[in-house]
C-alpha cells in the first residue's frame, strides 16, 4: 500500500452551514509588509471576519513599506473573484458604505497569534459600541494551530484559491512560465542576494570593504531597523545569511544538477550584479529572469510596482519543477506552502548553517568539490525537499510569544488541515529531467 494526499479544504460534512451569519458590522484592514506578508495577513483577516461575524471591506495594501509601492488591491489581486469566490464564507464589500464613513471606528492592533476566544470575546465585544472595527495590522494576527477545522480550511481556500492575482499579472506570469518551460523543466531560484536583504541582515561575506560599508550605512540610516551593529561572520555561522551566488553554484553542482539546467532567478536586483554572479553564471549559463524573458514594453506596467513584480516571480516559482530558496523569508515560505498544497511539489530548503561549514572547508582546501562534497550535501538534504509531513509545533521549552513565534507558519505547511491522506494499492511514479 502507498499513501497520497488530496485537497480537503472545503467545509467539513459536520459543519452546520458554510453561509456567513448576520453581519455585526464592518472590518477594515490595513495590511503591512511586502507582497507575501500582506497575502498571509489578508487570508487571516478573511478568517477573522468569519469568526467575529463581520462584513470585510476589501483590504488596503501597505504603501509605506520599504518598497513604497502605490498599488491598490485590484492592481495586484483579482478583486471581483476574491469577493465572489468567498461569498458563501464571508460577506466582502469593495468600500465602506457612505453612511458608515463618518462613524467612530474602533482601531485595534489585534494581538498576535490569537485564537478563537480572543476574537469571539474581546474583539466581538466591540460591536456593542462600534459598527466599524479597523485592524491596524494584519500579519500573524491568527494562531497557526488549535483553531476549528473549518476556519483552517477557510484560510486555505482564501490563500490558494480566492486570492489569485489580477488578470494582467496572471497573463504575464503565464507568459513567463511558458517561456521558461520552452527550455525544459526548470529550477526557480529565490536568490535573496539583494541590497536591502544584505543591509538588514548584516551579511557581508565575500563583499569588498566598500560594499560592506555601503550596506552598514543603509542599515544605520533606516530608523525602523533596530539592530545596527551586526557581526557578519557570526550571522553566517548560525545560518542567518542568504547563500551567496557562488555558494548557490556549489550547492547546485553538489546536488547533481547539470550545467544545462534552466534556472529562473526570482529576485530583485542582485547586489553587485555580474561581479557577484560570475561563478553561478559560468556553471549554469541558462540563467533567466523576468527582464531576460520579457521585453521592456511587456514589463512596463509592472516595473515601478514592487508587489506586482514580486507576484510575477511568485507565479513562475510555484509553477517550477524545483523551487530553491536561498533564505527563509516571506516569499520562500509562501511559495513552499503553495507548492505543498498543490501536491508537495519539490522544494529544496538549503541547510545554510551546515552548508557554510562545508563551503569553508572547500575554501581552506580541507574538502574537495566533486564526490566528497556532493555526498555530504545530498545526505544533508534528503529530508529537505518538500515531502509530506505535519506542520511543526513550537520549539520545546519556549514560552509566551516566543512559543508562538517558534511554530511553523500555517502558510508554510497546510498539512494536516487542508490535505487529507488517502491509501492507494497502486504505486504511482513520475519521471522528470530534473530530479
Amino acid at each position: 500500500m502507498s499513501f497520497f494526499f488530496i485537497l480537503c479544504a472545503n467545509f467539513s460534512s459536520s459543519s452546520e452551514s458554510s453561509a456567513p451569519g448576520e453581519s455585526s458590522g464592518y472590518l477594515l484592514v490595513h495590511t503591512n509588509g511586502g507582497l507575501n506578508q500582506m497575502r498571509a495577513g489578508i487570508c487571516d483577516m478573511v478568517a477573522v471576519a468569519r469568526i467575529i461575524h463581520a462584513t470585510l471591506v476589501v483590504p488596503e495594501l501597505d504603501k509605506n513599506s520599504f518598497w513604497q509601492d502605490t498599488s491598490i488591491f485590484s492592481d495586484v489581486f483579482d478583486e471581483d473573484y476574491f469577493i465572489s469566490s468567498l461569498a458563501s464564507d464571508v460577506k466582502i464589500v469593495r468600500k465602506l458604505p457612505k453612511d458608515m464613513s463618518g462613524v467612530t471606528k474602533a482601531v485595534k492592533h489585534f494581538r498576535s497569534w490569537s485564537g478563537m476566544d480572543y476574537y469571539k470575546e474581546e474583539i466581538s465585544s466591540l460591536w456593542e459600541d462600534y459598527k466599524v472595527i479597523r485592524a491596524a495590522k494584519s500579519d500573524s494576527r491568527l494562531a497557526n494551530n488549535n483553531l476549528p477545522p473549518d476556519i483552517q480550511k477557510l484560510r486555505c481556500r482564501a490563500c490558494y484559491e480566492a486570492l489569485r492575482f489580477s488578470p494582467q499579472i496572471e497573463a504575464m506570469g503565464k507568459l513567463l512560465v511558458d517561456r521558461m518551460r520552452a527550455y525544459g523543466p526548470y529550477i526557480a531560484l529565490h536568490l535573496r542576494y539583494e541590497k536591502d536583504m544584505l543591509a538588514f541582515s548584516g551579511c557581508t561575506h565575500g563583499l569588498s570593504v566598500a560594499e560592506a560599508d555601503e550596506l552598514k550605512k543603509i542599515r544605520d540610516d533606516t530608523s525602523y531597523w533596530k539592530i545596527k551593529d551586526i557581526d557578519s561572520e557570526e550571522q553566517r555561522s548560525k545560518g542567518y545569511c542568504p547563500l551567496t551566488p557562488t555558494e548557490v553554484a556549489m550547492l547546485l553542482t553538489a546536488l547533481g544538477y547539470p550545467s544545462n539546467t534552466p534556472i529562473y532567478i526570482a529576485a530583485g536586483e542582485i547586489y553587485g550584479g555580474d561581479a557577484h554572479m560570475g561563478e553561478l553564471l559560468t556553471r549554469y549559463p541558462l540563467l533567466m529572469s523576468k527582464e531576460k524573458l520579457a521585453s521592456v514594453e511587456e514589463l512596463e506596467r509592472f516595473l515601478k510596482h514592487a508587489s506586482q513584480m514580486a507576484a510575477l516571480d511568485y507565479i513562475v516559482s510555484v509553477a517550477s519543477a524545483v523551487f530553491i530558496p536561498t533564505y527563509s523569508g516571506n516569499m520562500a515560505r509562501a511559495v513552499e506552502g503553495h507548492r505543498r498544497y498543490l501536491g508537495h511539489q519539490k522544494t529544496v530548503t538549503p541547510d545554510r548553517k551546515l552548508l557554510v561549514r562545508l563551503f569553508d572547508k572547500v575554501e581552506r582546501g580541507k574538502l574537495r568539490e566533486g564526490r566528497p562534497l556532493a555526498t555530504r550535501v545530498i545526505e544533508l538534504h534528503k529530508k529537505r525537499q518538500g515531502s509530506p509531513r505535519k506542520r511543526k509545533g513550537p520549539i520545546s521549552g519556549t514560552k509566551g510569544m516566543d512559543r508562538f513565534r517558534s511554530e511553523e507558519s500555517f502558510y508554510v505547511n497546510p498539512l494536516p488541515d487542508c490535505l487529507c491522506q488517502r491509501q492507494s494499492s497502486l504505486s504511482t511514479g513520475t519521471s522528470s529531467a530534473i530530479r
